[in-house]
């Protein structure tokens, strides 16, 4: 069974991990870091070791960290290295990790280190595979009868699980407003995605938009 291990902080990565119970068969192991931290920790191992950060979640192939924190985010990286860790997705985009210093880790170890803003944009690759083949960037499979949609399968959907509660909420809509409405119910979903004129939960609208018109259009 393949085990993920997710690293929380906060309110952070809670849905995550309810998300991927409910829609995978994966074991989960899980460590928590406290929602206030300073803003720079110089030595963040020893942050670490003083909070007694379980580091059993390094026993896990595919770890997900909202550390949201560059110096937390490295420290985590090395020692998911050390520990054999295939694959390490970082959300919160470059404004919360130190990618170069992510960069010169995964060069060094040979671990994936993947940095996003949004996790609906992960893609499948030979290290995170399989948990973004069910979750990320979305892929759907669409009903329609009589000019309505009728039903929505999801073959992937975002991790925070905004995809399946749109799929529910669409059944009805009419054939030519399903795609727009399909963004905009993504962004009416409580995701924590950041929120401005540009990227974040607008992306994550987008990507479910073009979802939903890629499935319309391959309707069996």
């Amino acid at each position: 069974m393949t085990v993920i291990g997710v690293i929380t902080r906060g309110k952070y990565g809670h849905r995550l991990i309810e998300t991927v119970r409910e829609h995978s068969d994966f074991s989960i192991v899980t460590a928590d870091l406290p929602e206030f931290v300073p803003v720079f920790i110089e030595e963040p191992d020893e942050f670490l070791e003083a909070l007694n950060f379980d580091r059993s979640v390094f026993s896990a192939e595919i770890i997900i960290t909202y550390s949201l924190h560059p110096d937390l985010t490295s420290a985590i990286a090395k020692l998911a290295a050390e520990a054999g860790v295939r694959s390490l997705i970082v959300p919160g985009g470059p404004s919360r990790a130190s990618v170069p210093e992510l960069k010169k880790i995964s060069e060094v170890s040979g671990m994936d280190i993947e940095v996003d803003e949004i996790c609906c944009s992960l893609e499948p690759n030979a290290f995170n595979r399989p948990f973004t083949e069910l979750f990320g960037s979305p892929i759907l499979k669409v009903k329609t009868k009589d000019g309505k949609i009728t039903d929505v399968k999801v073959i992937k959907g975002a991790p925070c699980g905004s995809t399946w509660y749109m799929a529910k909420e669409i059944v009805g809509t009419e054939v030519k407003d399903a795609p727009p409405k399909a963004g905009l119910l993504i962004q009416h979903y409580p995701c924590r995605a950041t929120r401005g004129d540009i990227g974040g939960i607008h992306e994550s609208g987008e990507l479910h938009k073009q979802a939903f018109i890629k499935a319309l259009e391959n309707e069996e």
